[in-house]
């Protein structure tokens, strides 16, 4: 496809912008030119999270744009809780996409930012014509109010969306000391990391577990040495950003699934007819506790077209296996219809 004007003026390398949106900003990066695939991060993370992922995509012919997801980095941070509801979330990626000058785009996230993508694709599949899912799979609304799922899930001990739902509470764990934190959360949760003495089942759901009077990051592995896809300078920058933003904003994402849960009543079981992708790790929770949705594939993600689990990957997918997720990604895109 022949470049126009504006298009051969950009920028080969990477692009701050932003987009406005009714309570302030979303930051974004972008890179290349054709059709838009849009990055959505989750947490603890940033757009950063896909630098390895930008100039591959953009190499490939896409116009990557990877966001700071409201609450994060240079992003606006909305005072009240329930400005971080899903509704929300989709319609900044409205905006940003509507900032960029495109009618459509297709949309990736990881982590949270795969939840938010995969509404995005469920409630305006008239903009966002496919969807890749990292880490945690589609999931449609249910029966069961999420907080009372989540409590379930956390057995004896409490889950960490229940840990993070008192607002002040995981923050007066984390601020102290952001980098540390970080480093704790990054390296706990990584496919290289040494399995904790109770996971019995493989799960890895042992790390995402508070003990009775305790924090989150008593379930820290006691080594924190950072993994081998995280430099010190990438720590750096994550840390960075969380020091000046607070993690409030991106914990407030945690205190609206009641919430969603009622916005998103007309969609109670609702399937994702757009083409998908998903790429999970087989070191990574989600993949185990979230079995049975994965499974349910067939009949919530019909035009689902690839299903991976990458073996001795942990949760951080596309910063674990960059080069395998970007094959997995540029090949996916490629076959999409036209």
């Amino acid at each position: 496809m022949p470049q126009t004007t504006e298009q051969a003026d950009r920028p080969a390398g990477p692009v701050h912008r932003f987009a406005e949106i009714p309570e302030g900003r979303i930051h974004f990066v972008e890179q290349g030119t054709g059709p838009v695939v849009l990055l959505v991060h989750g947490f603890p993370e940033s757009w950063y999270s896909w630098r390895h992922q930008l100039a591959a995509l953009a190499a490939a012919g896409y116009r990557a744009v990877a966001i700071d997801v409201r609450g994060y980095g240079r992003s606006s941070k909305p005072s009240e809780v329930s400005a971080y509801r899903m509704l929300a979330h989709v319609a900044d990626n409205v905006a940003v996409l509507r900032a960029l000058g495109e009618e459509t785009a297709i949309i990736a996230g990881h982590d949270w930012g795969a939840p938010i993508a995969a509404h995005t694709a469920l409630l305006r599949p008239d903009l966002f014509t496919a969807v890749a899912l990292l880490s945690v799979p589609y999931v449609p609304r249910g029966a069961t109010r999420p907080t009372e799922a989540f409590a379930w899930l956390g057995g004896d001990e409490e889950f960490y969306v229940s840990y993070f739902q008192e607002p002040g509470r995981a923050e007066a764990e984390i601020e102290p000391d952001v980098r540390g934190w970080l480093a704790g959360i990054y390296a706990g949760l990584s496919g290289d990391a040494k399995p904790a003495a109770d996971d019995q089942d493989g799960s890895g759901l042992t790390r995402l577990t508070v003990p009775a009077g305790g924090k989150l990051s008593d379930r820290f592995p006691a080594d924190t040495t950072l993994p081998p896809w995280l430099t010190e300078a990438d720590l750096d920058y994550y840390a960075g950003e969380f020091e000046r933003s607070g993690l409030t904003g991106a914990l407030n994402r945690y205190r609206n699934v009641d919430r969603d849960w009622a916005d998103l009543a007309a969609w109670q079981g609702a399937p994702i007819t757009r083409p998908a992708l998903y790429i999970g790790g087989d070191r990574d929770a989600p993949t185990h506790w979230l079995a049975d949705a994965i499974k349910a594939f067939p009949v919530t993600l019909p035009a689902l077209s690839g299903s991976h689990i990458l073996e001795g990957c942990g949760h951080w997918v596309q910063q674990e296996r960059p080069d395998e997720v970007n094959r997995l990604l540029v090949d996916w895109l490629r076959d999409l219809p036209a």
